[in-house]
C-alpha cells in the first residue's frame, strides 16, 4: 500500500508518518529529510522554488522505483512528500493504479494557528522532526500553495482533525 500523507506546513505529517510506520511496519519517505541531506547545502540565495521542485522531482523518481521494490516484499510506502497540490497527489495515485498498488490518502486538517505555533516551536527546539528552519515567509507562502483535498480524494481516506 502507498500512504499519501497530506497536510499544510506544521500539520504533523512527519510525526504522523512515523506513527503509521510503527503500525504498518512500512517505510517512510520524508522529502524534508531528502532535501536537507542531499540538496540544501548546495542551495544559493538566488535559488528559488523551481530549484526545489527540480530536486524533488529527481528524488521522487528514485522513490517510485523503491516503492516497486517494497511492493515485491509486501511493505507499505509512507509518503511524507508535502503533496500540497492535487496534481502532485494524482501523480502517485495514477502510479499506484498502474502498478496495482492500493493507495490511501491521510489528510491532517489542523488549524492554521496551531500549525504556526508548532513551526515556531520546531524552529527553536530543533527536535526529532526538525530538518531546517521554516521562516514566517515560507509558512505564509505554503498557505497560498496548498490545495485542500477534495471530497473525492477523501472518500476512502483518513481525515484527521484537531
Amino acid at each position: 500500500m502507498i500512504h499519501l500523507i497530506v497536510g499544510n506546513t506544521g500539520s504533523g505529517k512527519t510525526t504522523y508518518s512515523n506513527q503509521l510506520k510503527k503500525e504498518t511496519k512500512g517505510v517512510v519517505f520524508s522529502i524534508d529529510k531528502w532535501n536537507n541531506t542531499l540538496f540544501l547545502k548546495d542551495k544559493t540565495e538566488t535559488d528559488g522554488l523551481q530549484w526545489f521542485l527540480e530536486r524533488i522531482e529527481r528524488s521522487e523518481s528514485i522513490i517510485l522505483d523503491l516503492i516497486l521494490q517494497l511492493k515485491e516484499s509486501k511493505t507499505d510506502a509512507i509518503l511524507d512528500l508535502g503533496l500540497s497540490k492535487f496534481e502532485h497527489r494524482e501523480k502517485f495515485r495514477i502510479f499506484a493504479i498502474d502498478n496495482a498498488i492500493e493507495v490511501k490518502l491521510h489528510f491532517l486538517d489542523i488549524p492554521k494557528s496551531t500549525r504556526r505555533k508548532r513551526v515556531l516551536n520546531r524552529n527553536i527546539e530543533k527536535g526529532q522532526t526538525f530538518e531546517f528552519e521554516v521562516t514566517e515567509a515560507d509558512f505564509n507562502f505554503m498557505e497560498t500553495w496548498f490545495e485542500t483535498p477534495s471530497k473525492d480524494e477523501l472518500e476512502k481516506g483518513v481525515h484527521v482533525r484537531l
